[in-house]
This record gives C-alpha cells, structure tokens and sequence, in this order.
C-alpha cells in the first residue's frame, strides 16, 4: 500500500463530546418534534453506546493487508454493568441483510445483552466475541446459552471487506467503551466505512420527548443506502439539486468530483441498520409496531427499500425491568395501543433526524483502491434548504 497510514480508535460516547462535529440542527436543517436534551438514543435512561473504529492503510486494495475502513458499535439498552433484557421487537423492511439472535427476540420477546452492528463479513466474530465477554464476565453458567443480536450493512467499497479485520478484541474494546452522555456520529464505529445516498454515511443518532407522559424515544442508525437522485431533506429534493461529488476513483475530475453515478459501486447496493429505544413500558407486539415505524422515517429520506438493500430494524423498552424472572408471577405495565400513535411519530421523526445527522458529522473519505466518498457539503446544503424556503435561521 502506498503513503501507509494507521489509525486505531477507540471512541466512547462521552469521551469525544469535545469534538463532536455540527450536527443537522446546527446547519438550519429544520424537523419536527422536540428533541432530548442529547438528541441521542441515549435520552433514553440506561441506553449506552461505544465504538471501535479501524482506519489502516491507503492505495491499492490488497485483500487481507487493507486499506481498512471499519469497526464496531454496541448498543445497550441498559448499560453494560447491566445483565436484565429488555422488552424487543423487530421488523425487516427489505432482508438482503442479516441480524442474528431475531428469532429468538421474536419468541421469547426479550432482547438480551446489546446490540451490535459491523461490516457484513465480520457479523460472526462480533457474535462470537459478545458469547466470549458475556462468559468473561461471570454472567453465564455453563448450561446457559447466548443468542446476540449482531448487525451489519457492506462497506466493501472503501474497506477491505473480505480481509477480515475486525477481530474479536475489537468488538470487546467497543463493549467495554459504551457509556452514556453524547454519541459520537458519522465515520464512526460501524459506519466507519459507509455509504449514504452516494455521500459519505455511517452512525447517526437523534432522539424526541413525546408529548403527554414525558416518554423519549431515541434512534441509532448505520446508514448505508439510496442512490443520490431520491434523496429529500426537510422535504426538499436534495439529491436533485446537488449532483456532483459522487464517489469515484482517482483522479476524481476535480474539487466537484465525479458525475458517474456508480464510481465503482454498484448502484443498488446499500443496507440501514436502525435501533430504536424508548423509556415508555411497551410489551413485544407493541414495539415490533414501533420498529415497523422507523421505513416511514426512511421514506421521508427518499429511501426506496432497493432489491439488495438489508433494512433491518429493532426496538426495546427500558420500563418493565426484572420482567423475565424464571419463576413467579411478573407484573407489567402497558401503554395502551390508543395511546401509542404518538410513540409511532416520534420514530419516526427521530429516524429522519438521525439519518441526516450521520451524513452531516461524516466527513470525505478516501479508502481501498483509491476510491472516494464525498462528504455531504455543509454550505450547498444550507443553500439548497434555503432557495426552498426551508431553511432554520
């Protein structure tokens, strides 16, 4: 690899709150709903998050050496001193995409543990590494089992996907790393090496209180899908307006990029991982209602569930604790379902959000075989927002 570089990093959620880049609101970037005081999943009490980012190499794709541009992020719904599961339910909007552990949250309702999302060739060693820590840490006996929820979306066009970087370490120093306070957004973790409506993507996350009760609803998204041309912010056509600065491969043609729409992806290709979390006390059914929610933040986005897109999405609940004790009786609480359509358009507002937010705090990036992905230009955005009359002052 030519002009080698190595980069390893570990990001907490609290630990690079000084660097946090601008986010979506910072930029006039106008949506509905209140937001929490974060604006992140984790508004929701308990919710935890951790990366591990790989970034080695640049030049020339050599399968097994790099350049390497992945990672890991951990989700827990209630922290990772915690071992009692959560309510959880799931939904596939498109399923050319794998997250483990679902058929058991679909039968038993529970979500144990966190939830993980990488690259899609590294879901079985980040599986395999939540088992390892969960035994490590003296909270399984040995006729127990573990199921993880492990997610991925493909980043085989700036990483060396098949090279099989992300290790097992790399998942734990993701785990041990998940703290609440600020999330780190954009080039991080598992979206290190994404692609989101042919701009740079990756993590992205937002959150809304939901009027009435004071429940919050929080959204984590990895973001790795769409083409340019459908993309809407705010509802205005984005994508339309902005055409240049698609990925490519150099030389790129100048500081405006590329105008072939493919640049060495396919243009079908792509996936979104979105977890939802929310305080408000929810049983299975109800939640696997609220991940269903989460396309409709997508669709306002543009996004159109492609042939080979993986659309996955699950949800759990942080009320109700204890409520899979082995023997007894457990007493739970319930929204009642005329009562949750507001829960249904937090969702969604905050899955719009947070998909925004990844595009805004991802910067350019330049990986295997020299290809680039653009970051999603921060002035031309405000100006289109603002010729549409959209834009937040």
């Amino acid at each position: 690899m030519t002009s080698a570089i190595l980069l390893v990093v570990l990001v907490t959620a609290r630990g690079a709150a000084a660097q946090q880049p601008e986010r979506a609101r910072d930029l006039g970037v106008p949506f509905e709903g209140t937001p929490g005081p974060l604006d992140a999943i984790t508004d929701v009490s308990g919710v935890e998050v951790g990366h591990r980012t790989l970034i080695v190499g640049s030049g020339k794709l050599i399968v097994g050496k790099g350049p390497v541009r992945t990672g890991v992020t951990a989700v827990f719904p209630r922290g990772k001193t915690s071992d009692d599961p959560v309510f959880a339910g799931w939904f596939t909007m498109n399923g050319n995409g794998e997250m483990t552990g679902t058929t058991w949250v679909e039968e038993s309702g529970f979500l144990w543990g966190p939830v993980m999302i990488t690259n899609t060739h590294s879901v079985g060693v980040v599986r395999d590494a939540v088992i390892e820590w969960i035994v490590g840490k003296g909270r399984m006996a040995h006729d127990e089992w573990s199921l993880p929820v492990v997610a991925e979306t493909w980043d085989g066009g700036l990483n060396d996907i098949n090279g099989f970087h992300v290790t097992k370490q790399d998942a734990w120093a993701a785990m041990d790393s998940a703290r609440g306070g600020p999330v780190t957004e954009g080039s991080v973790g598992g979206g290190t090496g994404m692609v989101c409506n042919r701009f740079k993507g990756g993590i992205g996350t937002a959150s809304r209180r939901v009027p009435g009760d004071g429940y919050t609803v929080g959204v984590l998204v990895q973001c790795n899908y769409g083409s340019r041309a459908p993309l809407r912010i705010a509802g205005v056509p984005v994508g339309r307006e902005i055409t240049d600065l698609l990925p490519c491969r150099a030389p790129c043609g100048g500081a405006r990029g590329n105008t072939d729409a493919r640049g060495g992806l396919a243009q079908d290709l792509g996936s979104i991982i979105i977890v939802v979390a929310t305080d408000a006390p929810l049983l299975p059914h109800q939640l696997k209602r609220v991940a269903r929610r989460a396309a409709l933040g997508v669709g306002r986005l543009g996004g159109l569930a492609s042939n080979s897109s993986g659309d996955i999405f699950i949800a759990f609940s942080t009320a109700n604790p204890q409520a899979s004790r082995d023997s007894g009786l457990a007493r739970v609480t319930m929204i009642a379902n005329d009562q949750i359509t507001p829960l249904f358009e937090a969702t969604i507002q905050a899955t719009e959000e947070a998909i925004v937010n990844a595009m805004v705090a991802a910067r350019t990036m330049t990986g295997a075989d020299d290809l680039t992905v653009y970051a999603l230009p921060h002035d031309r955005l405000r100006e289109v927002l603002k010729r549409y009359n959209r834009l937040n002052p």
